[in-house]
């Protein structure tokens, strides 16, 4: 007889080849398989006469027999043999549940036992954070702002205005600051001008040391760089760990130099730029980011709950909980300076979000768990495969993949064949989870599911002026329900889901399923028209006329409909604004500089807002002008 906890149980059966057919027509059912509970079989396989439909006069008779077999295929063996996991050394994985049941034998006491867990884990998960989301003071500079690994002093475009007047001040300030863990991963998604280069996928950290030492004193930075990108390429901070201290505003710096050190390759800049920065020797700080430390304490309650727990009513909702909580406030929380805040969103996306977790109790991860003693398997396969999945920004962030878009796919190195083997990956799993469906005799009602999943979708793609993004946490919704049955691929498969949807609604929230084009465009090229530039007039004054040269670009009025003015960025920085209804058609600019080159980006303006900007023309040092290149340029 089963164990009591086992009454709603799948019996113990389970291989296809538990039964065999003879000769004569007499069913065999193996010593191992188990039939399901008060299932009548016999050798003869009876269902019950209907009336044969007037309709099949009209399909061919090998047609039908092709469609009969398909069906009796898909409702799979007679009668159904549900999975049940037969524990490997089964003494060995049920001695936790044996100990606790031995000393806390009654009810209550395991109730209690599981409050003080609780506590326990809270106790020392809070402290740890605290320890880790609140710096103490810097001396003579205050408590560090904490900053997130996108942060930079200087916005894209003209959004700092014209002569960078929004993004002051230049020089002779500085800030205490905080930086997360791993922010040398973070990469720019979308091509980035610097000068006349197209900067992808790659931290955008431009310049670095400029003498052979590579001290803190000599080592600049374009204000534009990621701030904590720049601080682990100067090694100021550490990247594992993150880390506090001091940077400082120098203000106009030229010729940044591209260097190759701590597995950071810079971005070389031969020109010059207003506001740069540079990091204060003596003021980095012994704070860290302890992601690793708190990712200990959650694996060792997650790991003790999942072998001392045999109830899925106490397991799922422990560690969908602990880890929901894990990934936003530590792991992988959203980009926000304010802590706080960050707990408060937390929150508000748990409660939604566990609604969703119930109803995957309910149909998939109860029906899979009840009944299942095989404690560490349990452990290693779903517990780890859950880990796997919510952290996903450390393991399947790591796929050259940022995007499914054929742009991104043919630009990004490596996306192709990632995409060959996930795609592979995926369909063999499909199938191998569709068979062990088939042999619980539930591949029809599966395949009705999906059928609805499908035609949701495509109804969703033929929605006009949005478009379908299936979000990971999407997903795993779709994904879960294959996984109802227990077997040990559906163990590992189930956990890597609801690890994904945990960690896409703890980082990102319940994104929508239709976006528009520009939701999904981002800071990417709008696609809207560029300014025809005649051929520049160009005044190379030589030194004993005690003038500087200068360089004058003109264009055609009427401007396009759309359109009412002109922006030129010089150097990645606005310095001209004209407007059609001031009669503006040409920009003259003077030589900053004789012995640095510059570079010219043209953009039409509607009122403040700034359509795509050309690519860069470059003004060399030797006076010589190199027109730009057709296409659109990026921010």
């Amino acid at each position: 007889m089963e164990p009591s906890d086992d009454e709603a149980a799948p019996p113990r059966a389970y291989r296809d080849d538990a039964t065999s057919v003879s000769s004569d027509g007499t069913i065999t059912i193996g010593e191992d398989a188990v039939l399901i509970d008060g299932a009548e079989a016999s050798d003869d396989e009876n269902y019950p006469y209907r009336q044969p439909s007037p309709m099949l006069k009209y399909i061919p008779t090998r047609v039908q027999r092709t469609s009969r077999a398909i069906s009796r295929w898909a409702k799979g063996p007679q009668p159904p043999r549900p999975w049940k996991i037969q524990p490997y050394f089964p003494t060995v994985q049920y001695a936790p549940v044996q100990f606790v049941n031995n000393y806390f034998p009654k009810r209550k006491h395991k109730v209690l036992l599981l409050i003080f867990f609780y506590m326990c884990w809270l106790l020392c998960f809070g402290l740890v954070l605290h320890r880790s989301a609140f710096a103490s003071d810097i001396p003579g500079h205050g408590s560090p702002v904490r900053i997130t690994c996108t942060d930079r002093f200087w916005n894209d475009g003209n959004g700092c205005g014209l002569n960078g007047n929004l993004c002051r001040p230049f020089e002779n300030s500085t800030m205490a600051f905080r930086c997360p863990a791993n922010c040398k991963r973070v990469e720019v998604v979308n091509p980035h001008a610097v000068g006349d280069q197209e900067v992808n996928y790659r931290s955008l950290v431009i310049g670095g040391p400029t003498n052979k030492e590579k001290d803190l004193e000599h080592t600049f930075y374009r204000g534009d760089s990621f701030i904590c990108g720049a601080a682990i390429h100067a090694g100021f901070i550490s990247n594992q760990d993150g880390g506090c201290g001091v940077v400082s505003l120098v203000g106009e710096q030229s010729k940044f130099p591209s260097v190759k050190q701590n597995r950071i390759t810079s971005i070389g800049f031969d020109s010059y730029f207003p506001k740069s920065f540079s990091f204060l020797s003596g003021t980095s700080s012994k704070c860290r980011d302890l992601r690793w430390p708190l990712l200990g304490v959650s694996l060792t309650f997650t790991i003790l709950l999942s072998l001392f727990t045999t109830s899925p009513a106490v397991f799922l909702p422990s560690v969908y909980t602990g880890i929901f909580f894990h990934v936003a406030l530590a792991s992988d929380p959203p980009n926000l300076t304010d802590y706080y805040s960050i707990v408060s969103i937390a929150l508000g996306r748990f409660l939604p979000a566990s609604f969703c977790m119930f109803v995957v109790y309910k149909y998939c991860v109860r029906r899979q768990q009840l009944g299942l003693h095989a404690q560490f398997e349990k452990t290693i396969l779903w517990l780890g495969g859950c880990w796997i999945g919510a952290l996903n920004n450390y393991t399947f962030d790591r796929i050259p993949i940022q995007r499914l878009t054929p742009h991104d796919i043919q630009q990004q190195p490596g996306a192709i064949p990632a995409l060959i083997i996930i795609v592979l990956s995926l369909f063999f799993i499909a199938v191998g989870q569709a068979w062990a469906i088939r042999v619980e005799g539930r591949l029809p009602r599966y395949l009705a599911v999906y059928g609805i999943f499908v035609a949701c979708i495509l109804a969703m793609v033929a929605v006009p002026k949005m478009n379908v993004r299936i979000h990971h946490y999407i997903l795993a919704l779709l994904l879960v329900p294959g996984t109802a049955m227990q077997n040990r691929p559906s163990l590992l498969f189930q956990g890597i889901l609801i690890g994904l949807f945990i960690n896409g609604i703890a980082r990102w929230g319940f994104d929508s399923i239709l976006q528009t084009p520009d939701e999904l465009r981002g800071d990417a090229p709008l696609g809207s028209l560029l300014p025809l530039i005649l051929p520049p007039i160009v005044y190379n004054n030589p030194v004993s006329s005690g003038l500087l040269p200068n360089i004058t670009f003109e264009w055609t009025l009427p401007l396009p409909g759309l359109y009412d003015g002109l922006s030129v960025l010089v150097n990645d920085v606005e310095r001209f604004r004209g407007y059609e209804d001031r009669g503006k058609n040409s920009f003259t600019w003077v030589r900053h500089d004789r012995e640095l080159p510059e570079y010219f980006r043209f953009g039409f303006l509607s009122g403040s807002r700034t359509a795509d900007y050309t690519k860069a023309g470059k003004w060399a040092a030797s006076g010589g002008w190199t027109e730009m290149p057709p296409g659109p340029g990026f921010a």
